[in-house]
């Protein structure tokens, strides 16, 4: 065979070289960023009623969640259409559990967490969050014709087995209850429920909003509102899209609350309440 030059061989190398920085742009990851750029992704759990569920179809306005079957509906759901529509995006809805929405935040996974999350003095360590768009007062869940359904004041629950859910400041309070039984945290809401329903817990602290929606999707339980309840922050009642820290989005979201008033925000609670599916 004969042997090839070293000047034919380092020619055939640049031409190599060339072509090859000539197909760099196809393909790449810069190639997809536009598409991307279209969306805005929310974390909520989708089992918060009437904040935030997870639903079979798309009635009252329920939206496809990222990679199931499956869709989201509530109070926060309808928020996050109003949020993306200002921020002229699609509404991307990623179920995922109560624990793992900051971290998903903080990694980029998703773009906002808008779950009926407080933005509470600890957690603004870590991220930030929006004005309030909504704010609620705490209550206890319990059994109707239970010795706790006439409570007034939160001292009443004393003895009484009462949880929370986990990592939120509705477990930290209820050690303000003076001899509770202060039962290990739950994951979710509907695991709390069902542990009422079977006597496990005596109550469960709620904001008012999901202690409604509860009593109406479950003939047996009530909502008891205190007198003497709580002492809590005004950052622990109210409610905020959280946001990672110096987010682009902030200042707009801002803006697009604003323009949200009171009056309509009552009403998207209202129908959240009475579109909720029953309890489970």
């Amino acid at each position: 065979m004969k042997k090839q030059s070293p000047f034919i061989a380092l020619f055939l190398s640049a031409v190599v070289l060339l072509a090859g920085c000539g197909t760099s742009t196809g393909g790449t990851p810069d190639a997809a960023a536009p598409s991307e750029d279209k969306t805005f992704k929310v974390g909520m759990e989708a089992g918060y009623a009437p904040f935030n569920w997870t639903q079979m179809d798309e009635s009252n306005g329920a939206v496809k969640i990222e990679g199931n079957a499956e869709y989201a509906g509530g109070y926060d759901v309808e928020i996050a259409k109003k949020i993306a529509a200002g921020l002229g995006k699609e509404l991307v809805i990623v179920k995922t559990e109560w624990d793992g929405l900051v971290p998903a935040l903080t990694s980029g996974k998703i773009d906002a967490i808008i779950a009926g999350m407080s933005p509470t003095a600890e957690r603004k360590q870590t991220i930030d969050f929006s004005d309030n768009y909504y704010k609620s007062n705490l209550v206890m869940v319990v059994k109707k014709g239970g010795k706790y359904e006439g409570a007034t004041s939160i001292q009443d629950f004393k003895g009484a087995k009462v949880t929370a859910q986990l990592n939120t400041f509705h477990y930290s309070v209820i050690n303000q209850i003076q001899g509770v039984v202060q039962e290990p945290a739950m994951d979710n809401f509907p695991a709390m429920r069902v542990a009422l329903e079977s006597g496990i817990i005596d109550g469960y602290v709620s904001e008012r909003p999901e202690a409604v929606s509860a009593s109406a999707a479950n003939p047996n339980f009530v909502m008891v509102e205190f007198k003497d309840g709580f002492t809590t922050s005004e950052d622990d009642t109210a409610i905020a899209v959280g946001l990672q820290k110096g987010s682009e989005y902030t200042a707009k979201i801002n803006e697009i609350l604003k323009g949200i008033s009171e009056e309509e925000r009552t009403s998207i609670m209202d129908a959240a309440i009475k579109n909720q599916p029953a309890a489970k």
